[in-house]
């Protein structure tokens, strides 16, 4: 069959999907390196709910998703902005998400680190009114929470504590009181403005030398408490820089969905694990490409995923906080949910021409495991935007 996709000037292309699937399948566990897939949540489609109430989730679906990730080896990291925290889902609703992915980790045997944070505390007409302590006990709250689910603590970056914070100073009082207190070692996030233009000039200084400074100064001062840092600045020279820099036994997993695959199997010095968002749509594959690396063939590590590149970066271009969407629509395409819904309608925050490049560039990875499903799906998406087919 061919699909007409839309091209500029409001006219169409022919394009031919291809028929057969990439042939993955679950493998042995990973040895070489740690990798989550930051995991999306599905919305409950029949819900009757506003853009700005709270968020409906379809809890069987959503946890089918992980158990999917689960079974090709693949770490879940929980609650985090893949699952848009803060763009549609409050924290009420990913305290559920953590006890429900928590347990059905522990079900599965699969490994699982859960986001905490401070969305509990909202912006007002005039921003964040609360003080330094309000914010700490908001992520003492969220870790509590995170710990009673036997799930590993990732210490997301803030939105109050940045709005709140007079300095560095205030970063190192916090971080250093939350990792005094955590029962385990747990996993540090630095979300970088493009995902959350919230975040500017986190770490007390919009230069990232200082920012980057203090960050590692609250890793130095605790790195019994430190499993690894998520860097996700999209810079791949500054995490290689600073991967270098971090303690002995401190991890840097790698948040950087344009540069992952020579991330993830590095240099000489050293290399980075990997925390990704485009390892939702990519959970397969890339189990795939790691399992490789395993064996120490990095030329076929590269060759597996290298390809995959281009999706990543379509995905997640500017405004970048919006790859959820396409994340989505994949998830939907290739069969691991029955509709294309998102919570707090996000479904629309990007353009048709957008989605059905998403679409061209996972078809042609061979992504979708029955292509004949995704090229329907497909085709009644454009039918319904008023694409004639």
């Amino acid at each position: 069959m061919t699909l007409h996709l839309p091209a500029p000037g409001g006219t169409t292309r022919a394009y031919h999907p291809r028929t057969e699937p990439l042939r993955l399948t679950a493998g042995a566990p990973f040895t070489s390196r740690v990798v989550f897939s930051a995991a999306h949540v599905v919305a409950d489609p029949y819900a009757d709910v506003t853009p700005d109430g709270p968020a409906a989730v379809d809890w069987d679906a959503t946890l089918a998703f992980r158990r999917h990730l689960w079974s090709h080896g693949l770490g879940v990291a929980e609650a985090m902005d893949t699952a848009q925290r803060g763009m549609g889902l409050d924290w009420a609703g990913a305290a559920e998400l953590i006890r429900r992915s928590a347990a059905e980790a522990k079900a599965a045997g699969g490994r699982i680190a859960c986001g905490v944070g401070t969305d509990q505390l909202s912006a007002t007409g005039i921003g964040y009114p609360y003080s330094l302590d309000q914010v700490r006990a908001a992520y003492e709250e969220q870790l509590a929470v995170c710990e009673e689910s036997g799930a590993q603590a990732i210490l997301m970056a803030s939105r109050a504590l940045c709005a709140v914070a007079e300095g560095r100073e205030d970063y190192l009082e916090v971080y250093g009181h939350l990792l005094r207190q955590s029962a385990e070692p747990v996993i540090l996030h630095w979300l970088g403005p493009m995902f959350d233009p919230a975040l500017e000039g986190y770490w007390g200084s919009t230069d990232l030398d200082a920012a980057t400074r203090t960050f590692l100064d609250v890793i130095a001062a605790h790195p019994d408490k430190v499993d690894g840092i998520k860097v996700s600045l999209l810079d791949a020279r500054r995490e290689v820089e600073l991967r270098r820099k971090l303690p002995d036994g401190v991890r840097c997993y790698t948040g950087d969905d344009f540069h992952y695959p020579e991330l993830i199997a590095g240099d000489d010095q050293g290399f980075s694990h990997a925390l990704l968002g485009i390892f939702d749509p990519l959970g397969p594959l890339a189990a795939e490409a790691v399992r490789t690396l395993d064996t120490g063939h990095v030329g076929a590590f590269r060759a597996l995923l290298d390809p995959t590149v281009e999706l990543s970066r379509h995905l997640f271009r500017p405004p970048t906080r919006y790859y959820k969407t396409g994340v989505v629509l994949l998830a939907w395409l290739a069969g691991h949910q029955s509709h294309f819904t998102m919570v707090g309608g996000l479904q629309s925050a990007r353009s048709l021409p957008h989605l059905a490049r998403a679409y061209e560039l996972a078809d042609g990875l061979g992504l979708f495991p029955d292509p004949a499903l995704a090229e329907s799906r497909m085709k009644h998406l454009l039918t319904v935007h008023g694409v004639a087919q």
